[in-house]
């Protein structure tokens, strides 16, 4: 089941020209890449770069909300390395994904339920579930 959205809070929206080796702008002007395939000597930066860099940002802010959620303390000094991998299975094209979380100063299990709590609600967490192998590792 799709959820609908009731209520839109912002939408991000872009003119992308050449594909993986083209360029993306912003319609309000403040992205504006250079595209490369992944592993080339290329100028610009790729999808699996761009996905990994949303995610990871998302993830701590909802490590933020999970911490209001479960009434502890909003840790500092979060961390997320996402790492997107591009792979094959045949002859189609996949992705798969780990983000390498770092709480440091919080107790094991708190931060282990702050991940939890934090890819049950995150955006990046929901649109992937279900559609690419995720692994959350606590660092």
């Amino acid at each position: 089941m799709i959820n609908q959205i009731e209520n839109v809070l912002y939408t991000g929206k872009t003119h992308t020209t050449g594909g993986r080796a083209g360029e993306s702008h912003s319609d309000d002007g403040r992205l504006n890449i250079k595209l490369s395939t992944p592993g080339s000597s290329g100028a610009g930066t790729n999808p699996e770069q761009l996905l990994a860099a949303g995610w990871s940002s998302c993830f701590i802010e909802a490590i933020g909300k999970a911490a209001v959620k479960l009434k502890v303390p909003r840790p500092t000094n979060v961390t997320v390395d996402a790492e997107v991998d591009l792979g094959m299975t045949g002859d189609a094209y996949f992705l798969q994904a780990r983000l390498n979380v770092s709480i440091p100063g919080v107790d094991p299990e708190v931060a282990r339920s702050l991940v939890d709590t934090a890819h049950s609600t995150c955006p990046y967490s929901k649109a992937t579930r279900g559609n690419i192998d995720v692994e959350i590792n606590l660092v």
